[in-house]
């Protein structure tokens, strides 16, 4: 079982990145709220959520005994209208979180299939370390495009969806948490993560998750 510290530090560098690309997108299409809020930062402090970063990662990280998690950091504030357009622009800085995470994965990848080589106790952990990495980056692309309020795949769905429907959509974001802890409970969330995470496995040549949580 990979190491507390390990664990933490896999976990903050992967949702603290797509935090911070969210904010640099959409400071590249108009609007500089991250910015001028001070998000736009890789100092994990500045990022931390109560449910999202802390209790939902936590109870994943037991439910599997130290193999899986996921979560995510405080979402960066966007001010949708400042966007040179709103509508479009804001499946850009939606998607800016996942991509990220999915570039940093197909990175770490390459990491690990250079360690993977070698043997003994050190080369072994390391190649655990990177290989929970690759985990944690994909499993945070494929989660937050589950398009549940204030999930990054609500922000694309709204983008498509007409204005007011998309209003009334993102309305039920003071719900998402305790949704996402419906699907936990029910296992659903598991049955919705794990295919996708092995879907860019398969693309990464790089071995499957089998956890169930």
């Amino acid at each position: 079982m990979i190491g507390m510290a390990a664990f933490g530090i896999c976990f903050l560098m992967a949702v603290v990145l797509h935090e911070v690309c969210h904010g640099l997108a959409a400071n590249a299409l108009g609007d500089p709220t991250a910015k001028q809020a001070g998000r736009l930062t890789l100092n994990p402090l500045k990022h931390l959520d109560p449910f999202w970063t802390l209790l939902l990662p936590a109870l994943l990280f037991i439910s599997t005994q130290g193999q899986f998690a996921i979560g995510m950091a405080k979402p960066v504030p966007v001010n949708f209208a400042r966007l040179g357009r709103p509508k479009r622009d804001m499946i850009w800085v939606a998607l800016a979180g996942p991509a990220a995470n999915l570039f940093l994965a197909y990175f770490i990848n390459i990491l690990f299939r250079f360690f993977q080589p070698f043997s003994g106790p050190e080369a072994e952990r390391i190649s655990e370390f990177l290989l929970l990495a690759v985990y944690f980056n994909l499993g945070l692309a494929v989660f937050n495009l589950i398009p549940i309020p204030p999930l990054d795949g609500s922000k694309i769905v709204a983008g498509i969806l007409p204005r007011g429907l998309a209003r009334r959509y993102l309305s039920i974001e003071p719900w998402g948490f305790i949704i996402i802890l419906i699907l936990y409970f029910t296992r659903t969330l598991s049955h919705l993560i794990v295919p996708g995470i092995n879907f860019f496995c398969r693309l990464l040549q790089t071995p499957k998750i089998s956890v169930i949580f």
